[in-house]
């Protein structure tokens, strides 16, 4: 069966002014959010998790990707980007896992914005209210702290004890005053190639 999507949710933030100074062009960041009953509530240790998985996250990709799509305007302006679910109190931190760790839900959102990097994510769990982080890096190169973000929300009443939330997050720009460089500059300055970062 599909998810069971009890409601969904847009959370739209647009920056002006950070630090005390206008930003030369606002930071918007972007998040679509789903709560839905968690597909193996009830019925204790669930060995294998994949027919759910396959039933529910391709639907909850499209929809998801569909709402943020709309927010940005296009797949072309999203610059970072990230995932997050946050499992309900009688359910695993795996079933939050299992919904978002899979190409069956990110490949959906990864191709619509034409994105070359891995999918930040956050996976927890916790009562309703509890703190939605979804981490972002930008969608092509994940060296550039520019695009090093997180959306930080909540919904007041998710998730339930047998419910999750799944949300994607995407920003249009970094942040506003970003000035720490990238990562490539600090592997120059220690002599570390990009592909061995840590020199081991």
């Amino acid at each position: 069966m599909p998810a069971e999507i009890r409601k969904t949710l847009l959370h739209i933030e647009n920056t002006l002014i950070e630090g005390g100074k206008v930003a030369a062009t606002p930071l918007k960041l972007i998040a679509a959010m789903a709560v839905i009953k968690n597909p193996w509530a009830g019925q204790g240790f669930v060995e294998d998790l994949s027919p759910a998985i396959r039933d529910c996250a391709p639907g909850l990709g499209q929809i998801l990707t569909d709402m943020i799509l709309d927010a940005a305007g296009s797949g072309e302006r999203v610059e970072g980007y990230g995932k997050s679910a946050i499992v309900g109190l009688d359910g695993e931190v795996e079933h939050a896992s299992a919904l978002i760790h899979t190409l069956h839900f990110g490949n959906i959102f990864r191709e619509a914005v034409g994105a070359k990097s891995y999918l930040s994510f956050c996976n927890t769990r916790g009562p309703a209210n509890a703190p939605l982080m979804i981490p972002l890096m930008d969608k092509d190169d994940g060296g550039r702290r520019s695009h090093y973000l997180t959306i930080q929300t909540s919904i007041a009443d998710a998730p339930a004890a047998d419910e999750i939330v799944i949300a994607l997050g995407a920003s249009i720009g970094g942040r506003p005053h970003h000035r720490i460089g990238d990562r490539y500059q600090d592997l120059k300055e220690l002599g570390h190639d990009a592909d061995n970062p840590a020199a081991v």
